[in-house]
């Protein structure tokens, strides 16, 4: 599910006076723009503010008279509400209504529960969502709450390093997910392969990218599809082989073997864009298996995965293959790159060859 409005980190400097300069160095680096500051102490820097001033390019307001008076003028106005009760979602709801084009929420105690709540009632209209957080742990959750998330989070802190952390939840990522021809099919007799089952529900055309290369993987599809003989399970991908690859959200390739509860892994649509998802487990298991060799372009790898019916890869124009029907000259959706090395799962610049 793709939310349309964008999300953002908004940092509030809780830095001394000596210290700010250097935050907001760090900032800026990390392509932030806004802040949750008075604008007189950032003025000529290039940072947009949202404050409780008129001077601010987004006006924070506080009451219903504020709103009103300054609809008409043009700026960019918001309503901040300390949530303590059902009272002050319904209270916020109306301040959308009255015209805010931000709700900040404060819901320092109970955060979840409410901001589902309001998530709910806005998210059909132009009214932002936003809140506070106190470090990036809660960002994370801030921006996945209700799935949708909030639009903007407001962090305060003096860290850099929380800035950095917080700012990498606005990371997207898409593969260039291009045709992969078959060229060789070859049964290879049992050994152990890796299911990874999410704690997130996968749709059709999403799976993850699975190789014996760092920069040649075939997207093997989840298993949102059953059959007369297996109910779906569209949070599990039967990802191939202990020895495989996948690329994970830190940027590194892990062996599939590594995956384990709590890791993160990508999971990628058959246009190449990807969201993160947590493993609830991995479970390794004796099958038969089944390699299968492709091109993309001018670049050559192999996966090895369960030879099942269940295990499926996908065409370009989104139909599923199974493994056990797949033929030499199919094409299905994979990536490539050009060769680099890997140092401990981290890309390096060397000279490899992986065959």
């Amino acid at each position: 599910m793709t939310d349309a409005k964008p999300k953002e980190l908004i940092v509030r400097p809780i830095a001394t006076k000596s210290a700010l300069a250097g935050l907001l160095s760090k900032i800026k680096e990390q392509g932030i723009s806004i802040l949750n500051i008075d604008p007189k102490q950032v003025a000529g820097k290039n940072f947009r503010t949202i404050y409780e001033s008129e001077d601010a390019d987004m006006v924070i307001c506080k009451t219903f008279d504020q709103l009103k008076s300054l609809r008409p003028s043009g700026r960019s106005i918001g309503y901040f509400k300390k949530v303590l009760s059902n009272a002050d979602v319904d209270e916020i709801e109306r301040a959308s209504l009255a015209g805010a084009e931000f709700v900040i929420v404060d819901a320092s105690d109970w955060k979840i529960i409410p901001l589902e709540n309001i998530i709910a009632k806005l998210h059909k209209s132009r009214t932002k969502v936003f809140t506070t957080a106190k470090s990036a742990k809660e960002v994370t959750t801030m921006f996945a709450v209700l799935e949708l998330g909030v639009d903007g989070v407001i962090l305060s802190t003096d860290s850099e390093e929380e800035v950095e952390k917080a700012r990498q939840q606005l990371d997207t990522t898409k593969f260039p997910i291009k045709t992969a021809k078959i060229v060789e099919i070859k049964d290879v007799g049992t050994g152990e392969r890796v299911c990874v089952d999410t704690a997130s529900m996968m749709s059709m055309g999403e799976g993850m990218l699975v190789g014996s290369r760092s920069n040649f993987m075939l997207l093997v599809h989840n298993e949102s599809v059953g059959s007369s003989f297996t109910s779906p399970r569209p949070f599990r991908v039967n990802a191939g082989a202990v020895y495989c690859y996948t690329i994970t959200p830190d940027g590194k390739t892990h062996y599939l073997e590594e995956i384990e509860s709590g890791s993160e892994v990508w999971i990628v649509n058959k246009e190449g864009m990807a969201r993160k998802a947590v493993v609830g487990r991995s479970k390794i298991e004796t099958r038969p298996l089944r390699m299968l060799r492709a091109e993309i372009d001018d670049e050559s790898g192999t996966v090895i995965l369960q030879n099942a019916e269940t295990i499926r890869l996908m065409t370009k124009d989104g139909r599923l293959l199974s493994v056990t029907e797949v033929k030499v000259g199919d094409e299905v959706l994979g990536y490539a790159k050009s060769a680099s090395g890997r140092h401990f799962g981290m890309e390096v610049d060397e000279y490899i060859v992986e065959k």
